[in-house]
């Protein structure tokens, strides 16, 4: 007969509801503090850090205060409770510890072959916030096997809807690594569709604002998604975790700096994303220094000054040795100048002190000389100007790009100036090349950049100029790489970023993909993937796949999705973003959303555009033609690697639903 579990389940029950109490009183405590200072400044930061301060300690009662417990035999027998944030008693002893403190390591990574001196590890089941179970877990009885957690299959399997949710109670030990690396360690994750890639990133932000907060507080942490959808997805995880200082973007919206119309063609595109575009560019901005022609004469009271010609391009020539960027020299040459004119004064037996080379530095004459040898830029006109001249294009590129590559970057037809032009997401990532060029890109402490693989050589180059000086998580799969300009591999892309000292970690273990599914999208990794490891499903539920062949697709999706839509968890109905109006037609009379509208991802049911299904997960997935989600992208292995993504978005079952002929990989048995 089992033992008696009860009271122990409710002496636990009891342990939530103190903690929660003493959680209400730290808050509580931090809403009464009263801030004064003579300083507005001082007073308004004081106030926003309490703000801050405020939000991190709201308790959400459908959300698990705490999820695990460690009871230690070395050094002590003490016993600390483990969640998604600290919390103390009047006391200051502390009732439950965060997940990210050295304490809780051995929650994700002790074994009974190193016990990492914890005697019982205890995981505990809820419902809607409501503790239903436990589970101890003896690690001090060696020999014997691991012990497999129920109630950690029943939290990787939950079904799920609306936004994305931490996985803090699950994280694996191979994904804890990656979490607790250090602040100054860039990290590349290859990770299979359901390894957690996207998790383990925002969960490293996490823990890092946490272990080093003094220094990403102040240098800032940047999440960066592949659209704005996705953002939305994700946009619960770090709040749930209490930090909400992280910042996210798309990288559309990071290089911004002119109004976007949209894509361009292709194999414009494409070029546009070459890296041999920074030596154009290069070349282009510092094309408008010039050299003088001319002394210059400085008239200051009786005197006039002179400054010859081939002392002025000797100060020229040294700026520009030192490797600074244009912006700068250009600020640094009237004080060149001002000081050659000092010396000047010196040698006449003059004694001018810093003031005097300030006064020098300002005056007419001298603003006037530097302003024509070294001129403004305007990173947004300096490209029109590339782009609607090609004669100016034919001598930057020259011996970089050829001649038919040259005319493909030549505008048709000419806007008539550079605010009018309709510029692309690549051009606005070229004119953003041209503004760091011009001025320094300030540097944040850490970037976390999902679905790095879709990004071309200069948009990498975009996101790695934003961490200069810090360090990076970079996530994707090359497998899913989606765009004609992905890149080929990490190495490449690290490169790009300027990150060629990067640590790659490959996950490969599926916790969320279902076996079934997973080995059917694996049929098209040897064409579109080759090089990479296949993913294993670690999840003992197989799950549900259904493939059918039907005369009327669409039809029988709609049929598909009212079937499961009586079962628990999210549906995302993914089709080829050509039948996206036709989808909205069928499901006329049920409640849904599309994705790519706003508030697209609180619905039950989500109507999933191919082209947006990237990093998003769902319950039940209903996927319909494959072969049109392949024929809807420019060449056959980039479709093929869209209908991977889109056939491993499901958790717990996948339904496909075609008439057209399945792509010929599929059929392979």
């Amino acid at each position: 007969m089992p033992p008696d579990t009860s009271d122990t389940l409710q002496a636990e029950k009891d342990y939530l509801k103190n903690s929660r109490a003493a959680l209400a009183v730290m808050r509580e405590k931090t809403g009464a503090l009263e801030v004064h200072s003579a300083d507005r400044v001082n007073q308004e930061y004081l106030m926003a850090a309490i703000f801050r301060r405020m939000k991190e300690l709201e308790d959400d009662p459908d959300v698990p205060l705490f999820f695990g417990r460690l009871d230690y035999i070395e050094p002590t027998d003490e016993t600390f409770h483990i969640g998604r944030r600290h919390v103390n008693d009047e006391l200051g002893e502390p009732l439950v510890v965060d997940w990210r403190a050295d304490i809780s390591v051995p929650f994700y990574r002790a074994s009974k072959t190193e016990p990492m001196g914890v005697g019982v590890r205890r995981r505990f089941g809820f419902t809607h916030g409501e503790m239903t179970a436990f589970e101890d877990e003896d690690l001090t009885a060696s020999g014997q096997v691991e012990q497999h957690s129920n109630i950690l299959d029943a939290e990787i399997e939950r079904p799920r809807s609306g936004p994305m949710r931490d996985i803090v109670a699950t994280i694996q030990p191979e994904q804890d690594v990656i979490v607790r690396a250090g602040v100054d360690d860039t990290i590349c994750v290859q990770g299979a569709p359901g390894t957690g890639k996207t998790a383990v990133g925002l969960h490293r932000a996490a823990y890092l604002l946490y272990a080093y907060r003094d220094q990403l507080s102040r240098a800032g942490v940047l999440v960066v998604g592949p659209n704005a959808s996705f953002l939305r997805y994700i946009g619960d995880v770090l709040p749930a975790l209490g930090e909400i200082e992280a910042k996210q973007t798309t990288v559309e919206e990071l290089v911004a700096r002119v109004k976007i119309a949209g894509p361009g063609p292709a194999l414009v595109d494409v070029l546009k994303g070459d890296a041999r575009m920074a030596e154009v560019l290069h070349r282009a901005v510092w094309s408008n220094v010039n050299l003088p022609k001319e002394s210059l004469v400085v008239p200051r009271g009786a005197h006039r000054w002179r400054v010859a010609a081939y002392q002025a391009e000797e100060l020229i020539t040294e700026l520009r040795n030192r490797g600074i960027r244009y912006g700068a020299g250009r600020a640094m040459l009237p004080q060149r100048l001002a000081h050659a004119v000092l010396l000047r004064m010196e040698a006449a037996g003059d004694s001018p002190d810093d003031r005097v080379q300030d006064s020098v530095a300002r005056s007419r004459p001298v603003k006037q000389y530097a302003e024509a040898l070294w001129p403004a830029v305007d990173p947004a006109k300096l490209l029109f100007r590339l782009f609607t001249d090609p004669e100016l294009l034919a001598e930057h590129a020259d011996g970089i790009l050829t001649a038919d590559e040259q005319a493909m970057l030549i505008w048709d037809k000419v806007p008539r100036s550079a605010g009018a032009a309709k510029w692309s997401v690549a051009d606005a990532t070229l004119i953003d090349e041209i503004a760091d060029l011009v001025d320094r890109t300030p540097s944040l402490g850490h970037v976390v950049l999902d679905e790095a693989q879709d990004l071309s050589a200069m948009q990498l180059r975009a996101v790695g100029r934003r961490c200069s000086t810090g360090s990076m998580t970079v996530l994707g799969d090359i497998a899913q790489g989606t765009t004609p300009w992905a890149t080929p591999s990490w190495d490449e892309a690290l490169k790009h970023l300027g990150k060629t000292g990067a640590h790659t970690e490959e996950l490969t273990a599926g916790f969320r993909v279902p076996g079934q599914v997973i080995e059917y999208a694996a049929r098209l990794l040897p064409t579109i993937a080759p090089h990479l490891k296949p993913p294993t499903a670690v999840r003992r539920a197989r799950g549900e796949l259904t493939i059918s062949r039907v005369p009327d697709s669409l039809a029988a999706a709609v049929s598909a999705v009212r079937e499961v839509s009586e079962r628990p968890g999210s549906i995302g109905l993914i089709v080829p973003d050509a039948l996206v109006a036709a989808t909205r037609k069928a499901l006329q009379g049920m409640a849904f959303s599309v994705l790519g509208d706003e508030d697209d991802v609180d619905a039950h049911l989500d109507v999933v555009p191919a082209s947006l299904a990237k990093g998003l997960e769902f319950d039940h997935v209903v996927l319909v033609e494959p072969a049109g989600i392949v024929a809807g992208e420019a060449d056959e292995r980039t479709g093929l690697r869209r209908l991977y993504v889109c056939l491993t978005r499901a958790v717990t079952s996948l339904v496909v639903v075609h008439n057209e002929d399945l792509p010929e990989v599929l059929e392979a048995a």
